[in-house]
């Protein structure tokens, strides 16, 4: 089974919090974490824009990606969020495993 890093980044603390609380209890994600804030600076509609976000990151399978996609959507206060998907190409065996375990519906 293929493992996935999942990236998003949310405007608070407390709005992280809630979604990672929504993707583990739906088992859509084995594990979530939530760095420190840190500072985006990008352009939208135009213009350049400083924000501080909390960048998430998400361990998931790929069977389990679609559903998980779909959670981050409907949750995320932006109205384009960023989801990056990148394939876990080598792994401690054990973890993986539990990360394939963890998202079974």
């Amino acid at each position: 089974m293929s493992t996935l890093l999942v990236l998003t980044n949310l405007p608070d603390r407390a709005a992280a919090e809630r979604l990672a609380e929504r993707v583990i209890g739906e088992k859509l994600a084995a594990c979530v974490n939530i760095l420190a804030p840190c500072r985006s600076v990008y352009r939208w509609k135009g213009a350049v824009q400083h924000d501080e976000e909390h960048p998430m990151l998400i361990k998931t399978t790929a069977e389990r990606y679609p559903a998980l996609e779909q959670a981050l959507r409907s949750g995320h206060p932006y109205e384009l969020p960023e989801i990056i998907a990148v394939p876990i190409e080598r792994g401690l065996p054990a973890y993986l495993d539990w990360v394939a375990g963890e998202t079974r519906s």
